[in-house]
């Protein structure tokens, strides 16, 4: 499921005309980047919930053909990231599925997505989570969201003053963790603390670059990076 019905307020005035998921770095748009990279992974249907400018992006979908493209239409109420996700269990279905947002780009030096499949292990997890290194990324600029432990659990920051790893925005989760969370909009936040304390939230942390594109500022910098080509690890 691609989460792309968010109002893209801190994108303006890139979002004045266009979801916040249109706004092209590198020549193409967001949604596209992480659409691509879910076909890279596999992924044959992808989900896709609509809200700003809900017209514009189910037409510029209609254009793709792998992933095939199922519309979530989230017009009348914006959802958030666990109530978006609620709404579209009917089509996403029973089994494991990837989630992600429309707002990050990266450059890596193995395939991200491919990794955190591999580690995904529904025995011991109910999310894997996709993090990057806080020092280093663009355009992130908060304290870090989490601290990941030897076993691959992760641990919120809770209290201390950073953390060292932000998630990217990109997981795997059972998609049954949403079934009990409220009518109308929530986040996925809340579960995330709950599992989190039951030892059933892990994370695998990109070996690559991260560009969190938030603001148009950003989006620059991030466009600069992809002009630039190789990852600063060494890809």
């Amino acid at each position: 499921m691609v989460l792309a019905a968010g109002l893209g307020t801190r994108m303006r005035p890139l979002t004045d005309d266009r979801p916040k998921a249109l706004v092209e770095v590198g020549g193409r748009a967001l949604i596209d980047h992480v659409l691509d990279r879910l076909a890279e992974a596999g992924v044959e249907e992808a989900v896709v919930n609509v809200h700003w400018f809900a017209d514009r992006l189910e037409s510029h979908l209609a254009g793709r053909m792998t992933p095939r493209i199922v519309i979530s239409d989230e017009r009348e109420e914006l959802l958030e990231t666990g109530g978006g996700l609620k709404k579209a269990r009917e089509l996403v279905g029973d089994q494991p599925v990837w989630v992600a947002n429309i707002d990050s780009v990266w450059i890596d030096r193995a395939n991200a997505l491919a990794d955190l499949a591999e580690a995904w292990d529904p025995a011991r997890m109910d999310a894997i989570l996709l993090l990057a290194r806080r020092e280093g990324s663009i355009g992130f600029e908060g304290a870090g969201d989490f601290f990941l432990e030897e076993t691959g659990r992760l641990r919120f920051r809770g209290d201390a003053d950073s953390a060292p790893y932000a998630y990217m925005g990109v997981h795997i989760t059972r998609p049954q963790v949403v079934d009990g969370g409220p009518d109308g909009p929530f986040s996925l936040s809340p579960i995330w603390r709950r599992l989190a304390e039951e030892g059933r939230l892990f994370g695998r942390v990109l070996d690559g670059d991260w560009m969190h594109v938030g603001d148009p500022q950003a989006r620059d910098e991030a466009e600069a990076r992809l002009k630039s080509g190789t990852s600063s690890t060494g890809a």
